[in-house]
């Protein structure tokens, strides 16, 4: 695990959203100006924190 979901630093939900949305922003636009390898990889670190920041987070 890579992340702790349960960290105090978590808790509040637009810490988390934000931690998920600017990666994926970030991926969207390395697309755009063609560089697919760093899309993926930050595609895929949003893809991961959206996963351990809201599924398996336990609940407060």
């Amino acid at each position: 695990m890579l992340v702790d979901p349960n960290a105090p630093f978590f808790r509040p939900l637009w810490v988390r959203v934000l931690c998920v949305a600017l990666p994926l922003l970030w991926a969207g636009f390395e697309l755009s100006m063609n560089n697919v390898f760093w899309a993926i990889l930050f595609g895929a670190a949003g893809l991961y924190l959206g996963f351990e920041l809201f599924f398996r987070r336990k609940g407060d």
